[in-house]
């Protein structure tokens, strides 16, 4: 007689393989279907359901996460871009330096700056040009002493505050020398002004030549806005013509100034009583010589490339003709950009689709608001309500690499600016007060920077795959389990005892 077979069928084989099986089946006859049983079996599927469409949707989304790593950049400069006005300071004067630890000290760096002088609403109205070394004016050398040249009598009127206006309403031309002693090129200059004011009288010429010492008259010079010496302004009928002389110190190249001055005024009154009944008066009028609007605004521009240390870049009020006067320079300066690295941000029309440009905009999509502090100066006013003050910045810069792919690792060392969804930028952390100077110091507004040797990271974080089947296989296992150690229980408090 045959052995009987299990319940898969087979021989012995099978009965030895059978016996390590660990999904026993219970013969149907030997189980029993309840309501209760039912009513469990529905809500294991529903709970299971429900729980698998969350790790699901779970899975599929990616959060933003941050982690901070040593900062391997190992490009020894990084970019700094800005763009600041200076709200009472003549383009003439701007003087942009760059000094760190490494003993970088750059003085009038001219390279990618550019100026726009500014009218009085703070529109660009001139184009200045490329910041460039700022031409030495030729000063005259004199064989006469200023105290030979006075023996004979100061033609140079020395002005004061009681005699300024009524020597301007005396003299419908007039050309002033506004100094101070202690100005080195205004001293190389009395020579050549008191020759300069002999020969003018000399050839008859009807200009009236002056000199205001601004030391001991100091008001009268702040009522001038006189902001350099030595200051050489032409008026005209009591008024200033601007702007004002700048060319060389020479007493042929003085009296060439005034001759054409004086030659404009000419033509301008022969031209005056030639068309007194034309039409075209206003149309035909020729340059006479008026003052051309001055407003001392100035827009300066650029990037420089500075070396990844701590240092400092500083605008300052400087000239290699004038000594700067301290008590009238103003540092008031409004931000209109600065920032780190390759530009995003403010960019002109040509560069907005370039490929980098795509690749960026794509990028910052995908970024939080709170990681975007690449520019947070932009757009703000620091203004100084008085004389001997300016303020100062202090800019910490942070590396921050974007990884906007579908990585799911959470090393800072997985992506490279070459990836398609990766970028490099640097945010600024930024803190500005205001610094108090000497009255003989002229102040300057300096710009601090500092690199921090940490980096930013911010990617997106995805689970892995085994780890959403393993969640999944918990979730079913889990429900069924627990769901089923509930049914047994409750069927064993419900079910009808026997008698």
């Amino acid at each position: 007689m045959s052995a009987p077979n299990n319940i898969y069928g087979g021989g012995g084989r099978r009965s030895a393989m059978a016996s390590v099986d660990f999904y026993r089946r219970v013969p149907k006859d030997l189980t029993e279907a309840t309501s209760l049983g039912a009513f469990m079996s529905v809500a294991a599927i529903s709970v299971m359901a429900i729980l698998f469409f969350s790790e699901t949707l779970a899975f599929a989304r990616t959060i933003m996460g941050t982690s901070i790593a040593l900062d391997e950049n190992d490009q020894p400069q990084i970019r700094l871009n800005f763009n600041i006005t200076l709200m009472d300071l003549h383009c003439d004067f701007v003087s942009v330096d760059v000094w760190d630890t490494l003993g970088t000290n750059r003085q009038n760096v001219t390279k990618n700056i550019e100026k726009w002088q500014l009218d009085e609403s703070g529109q660009r109205r001139i184009f200045s040009g490329r910041n460039r070394e700022q031409r030495e004016v030729t000063h005259e050398e004199h064989e006469e002493t200023l105290e030979e040249l006075h023996e004979d009598g100061e033609q140079a009127v020395e002005l004061t505050p009681d005699t300024f206006q009524e020597f301007l309403d005396s003299h419908e031309m007039a050309f002033i020398d506004m100094y101070a002693p202690w100005c080195i090129w205004c001293q190389r200059l009395h020579p050549t002004w008191e020759k300069f004011a002999e020969e003018v009288h000399k050839v008859g010429m009807p200009v009236g030549v002056g000199k205001v010492n601004c030391v001991v008259h100091a008001q009268l010079c702040k009522d001038q806005r006189v902001m350099a010496f030595p200051t050489l302004r032409w008026y005209k009928a009591g008024e200033a013509i601007l702007p004002d002389y700048k060319m060389d110190r020479t007493v042929a190249a003085l009296q060439g100034y005034a001759k054409r001055k004086l030659d404009m005024e000419q033509k301008y009154k022969d031209w005056e009583q030639k068309n007194a009944n034309s039409e075209n008066k206003a149309r035909m009028r020729p340059n006479a010589g008026n003052s051309r609007p001055e407003h001392p605004g100035c827009q300066v521009s650029g990037h420089l490339m500075v070396n990844r240390v701590p240092g400092n870049f500083h605008i300052e009020a400087k000239s290699v003709n004038h000594n700067l006067n301290a008590a009238m320079t103003n540092l008031t300066h409004r931000v209109n950009h600065l920032s780190f690295g390759e530009p995003i941000t403010n960019l002109a029309p040509h560069m907005e689709n370039t490929p980098f440009m795509r690749k960026v905009k794509r990028v910052l999509k995908q970024v939080p608001e709170e990681h975007k502090q690449f520019n947070p100066m932009d757009a703000k006013l620091y203004a100084t309500s008085k004389f001997h003050q300016a303020y100062h910045h202090y800019i910490k810069v942070v590396s921050t690499h974007l990884n906007m792919g579908s990585s799911s690792s959470n090393s800072a060392q997985t992506f490279s600016d070459k990836d398609i969804n990766s970028i490099t930028v640097y945010q600024m952390l930024e803190q500005s007060q205001i610094v108090f100077y000497d009255e003989v110091n002229v102040p300057e507004a300096r710009f601090s920077y500092d690199m921090s040797p940490m980096s930013v990271v911010v990617q997106k974080e995805s689970r892995k795959w085994y780890d959403y089947l393993t969640s999944l296989c918990a979730i079913i296992g889990g429900t069924f389990t627990t769901l089923g150690l509930i049914d047994a229980t409750l069927y064993k408090v419900f079910k009808p005892k026997k008698l």
